[in-house]
C-alpha cells in the first residue's frame, strides 16, 4: 500500500498507476479516500483506546499490517479481510489476528475503487511491469555522505562543495 494525492478517485487510479505499478507484484489497484482508513499503532491503542469503538458502517472490511520497521517508506501489506460491525470492530479484529504487528490499518471494503478487472486493462496497466526488475530505494548507492551521518552528528545537512 501506498498513498497518492488526487482530486477524484479516477485520478487516484490514474496516479497510483503511474507511481506503484512499476513494481512487478502489481496485479490491481485500489484506491481509498484518507478519512475512510482507520490506522493505529499499539502505542496508540494503549493511549487512545476509544479508537476500537469508532462507529461505522456493518460490513467488510480490509486489513492491513506494518510488520517490519526495515523499510525506509511506510509500507502496509492488505492481509485479509474481516466482517465487522464497524471500523472499530475490524480494527480490534486486525488486533487480535495480528498481534506482533506494528500498525493497523483498516477501511471498508466498499469504500474503495478498484482499477477494472477486465483482461484488457490488466494487461494494458499490469502486464507491462511484470518482468522488470523492481528495487527498493535503499538497494542504490548515496555520492557524499548520507543523511543520515548528518542525523548523527547534530549538524545540519549541507550540500558539500569540490574544488
Amino acid at each position: 500500500m501506498g498513498s497518492v494525492h488526487a482530486g477524484d478517485p479516477e485520478h487516484a487510479l490514474l496516479t497510483a498507476r503511474n507511481v506503484f505499478v512499476r513494481r512487478p507484484a502489481a496485479v490491481s489497484l485500489w484506491a481509498v479516500r484518507e478519512d475512510d482508513l482507520l490506522t493505529a499503532t499499539p502505542e496508540a491503542l494503549a493511549t487512545h483506546p476509544e479508537l476500537l469503538a469508532t462507529p461505522g458502517e456493518a460490513g467488510r472490511y480490509q486489513v492491513g499490517i506494518k510488520a517490519t520497521a526495515k523499510r525506509s517508506m511506510t509500507f502496509v501489506d492488505l492481509v485479509g479481510a474481516v466482517e465487522a460491525s464497524g471500523p472499530g470492530d475490524a480494527l480490534g479484529q486486525a488486533r487480535a489476528l495480528h498481534p506482533d504487528a506494528l500498525a493497523w490499518q483498516v477501511f471498508a471494503e466498499a469504500a474503495a475503487v478498484k482499477s477494472d478487472a477486465s483482461p484488457e486493462t490488466v494487461e494494458s496497466w499490469f502486464a507491462p511491469a511484470r518482468d522488470k526488475t523492481y528495487k527498493q530505494q535503499q538497494f542504490y548507492g548515496v555520492i557524499g555522505r548520507h543523511v543520515s551521518a548528518f542525523k548523527q552528528s547534530g549538524k545540519p545537512a549541507q550540500a558539500e562543495e569540490t574544488p
